[in-house]
């Protein structure tokens, strides 16, 4: 299949002339995310492969079709060996994709998941651990997370990580800001460079980097926070984040917020708290 080909199609290979590596671009695992659809729109219509071919997958077209996270699991947790998962898990629409995109995953040497924030205000930043800090230079976000795989395993840069091979998400900023979907598109193209996919080479930018210190997740099923936090926001320890049901959840170190939602289901996902690292 070429560029040609529907947009609203699952998955588009593109290939080019000359042989080269094999890479995946991933839009929309959360429905609610649409820069990288948007992205995938814009590009795809005119993009030429020069070496070897890449694969563009909408992640979650039911979800994305209907503007929500997803529609019974959540996509990007469902990347781990099935037999860790529930039978809830395995009979879902979700975990149909994830069955269909590792076959796509196992044949590429990296890859680029595009997400984006439903905070607004929230600045793009790249997720991945460190044997993908050389890839994630070309990114265009000066700053880098690690150590999602212990706190939030089950995403696709999960997998490739458990492959030994390169993968990369890119959290583009506020999913209502127009200037998401452009970091999404020069994101793309970066990634295409770097990767050997084009032959024009990628200005990269100096990094800050950062990694996942604790992740808190919900006893009750009513967690509620103490204020609307910004994504990056900066947390001091011995201050009262959220009340999940009538008990007060306290920061035990100072450090940066992110992703902090209210709650209304016990073992959901309330919040991370992350800190400085070094490269």
């Amino acid at each position: 299949m070429g560029a040609q080909n529907k947009m609203l199609e699952e998955i588009i290979e593109i290939k080019g002339k000359q042989k080269g590596p094999t890479s995946v671009i991933i839009a929309g695992i959360h429905g609610n995310e649409a820069c990288g659809q948007k992205a995938f729109q814009e590009i795809l219509p005119k993009l030429k492969i020069e070496k070897g071919r890449v694969f563009f997958i909408y992640g979650n077209p039911q979800a994305l079709k209907n503007k929500k996270r997803f529609i019974n699991h959540d996509l990007n947790r469902l990347f781990k060996d099935g037999r860790t998962l529930s039978r809830q898990e395995k009979i879902s629409y979700e975990y149909q994709r994830v069955l269909i995109i590792k076959k796509y995953l196992k044949k590429a040497t990296a890859l680029l998941d595009i997400h984006a924030s439903q905070t607004p205000r929230s600045k793009p930043f790249i997720i991945c651990e460190p044997k993908s800090y050389k890839l994630a230079a070309c990114l265009p976000t000066d700053t880098i997370i690690s150590g999602f795989d212990k706190f939030e395993p089950g995403g696709t840069d999960y997998f490739m990580n458990r492959l030994g091979k390169n993968g990369v998400c890119l959290e583009c900023g506020y999913t209502g800001d127009i200037s998401a979907t452009k970091i999404a598109e020069t994101g793309i193209i970066n990634f295409l460079k770097t990767t050997g996919h084009l032959s024009r080479k990628v200005k990269t930018q100096n990094k800050k980097y950062f990694k996942v210190s604790s992740l808190y997740r919900t006893k009750t099923k009513k967690f509620r926070l103490t204020k609307n936090f910004q994504d990056f926001e900066i947390i001091k320890a011995g201050q009262i984040i959220g009340i999940d049901g009538s008990e007060k959840i306290i920061a035990n170190q100072n450090g940066l917020i992110l992703f902090a939602r209210k709650r209304d289901l016990i073992g959901a996902e309330a919040f991370l708290l992350i800190k400085t690292a070094s490269r």
